[in-house]
């Protein structure tokens, strides 16, 4: 096929576009003659088509170490993820081996034990509400609450008015404003 027969149907069939390259590789009918101007073509295209190759092989060993490296990170996120939260609560046990030690002394009073107790049960609730975790503790005549109270039973109270605590038997917990442990409630009639 001839240049005149190229430039023709190109002319013909619109819907062939031209594909630019980054160097357009100069052709024409006098080089075509001869071979080493054919070879050294051949060679300019293998050096660019390594050269690209290169870049595919760089690129897919790129994407994989990122890979790799995600999945670590993901790996080191779930082991340590709870580090923070249990170093809160060593103190907290801490606290209850000294005071299990004192009250294991022939010293130790009721008074103490009690003092002690409550200090560690006031550090352990300030711990853990550090990290989203609330007490759901409903006083005396609060009303009842499906979303937060589980009431284990009802009865006639005189002086409270139906659907409204009047014990709380154990005290339930939020999480991040979800319900973990609803509070067992006794309710009035």
């Amino acid at each position: 096929m001839s240049n005149e027969e190229i430039d023709k149907n190109k002319t013909d069939s619109p819907e062939l576009e031209s594909v630019e390259t980054e160097e357009p590789i100069p052709v024409d009918a006098e080089s075509i003659d001869t071979g080493e101007d054919l070879a050294a073509l051949l060679e300019q295209a293998r050096q660019k088509a390594d050269a690209n190759w290169d870049e595919v092989l760089r690129a897919r060993a790129d994407m994989e170490n990122l890979r790799r490296r995600q999945s670590r990170d993901l790996e080191n996120a779930h082991k340590h993820a709870l580090d923070k939260f249990v170093s809160e609560l060593l103190p907290i046990y801490d606290s209850m081996e000294l005071g299990a030690n004192a009250a294991a002394s022939e010293e130790a009073s009721l008074q103490g034990v009690r003092d002690g107790l409550g200090m560690t049960m006031k550090m352990f609730l300030s711990s853990i509400a550090k990290f989203g975790l609330e007490q759901v503790n409903p006083a005396e005549g609060d009303a009842f609450d499906p979303e937060l109270h589980q009431a284990m039973a009802m009865q006639p109270q005189e002086g409270f008015e139906a659907n409204k605590v009047i014990m709380v038997a154990q005290k339930g917990f939020q999480f991040n404003g979800r319900l973990l442990r609803p509070a067992m409630v006794v309710v009035s009639q």
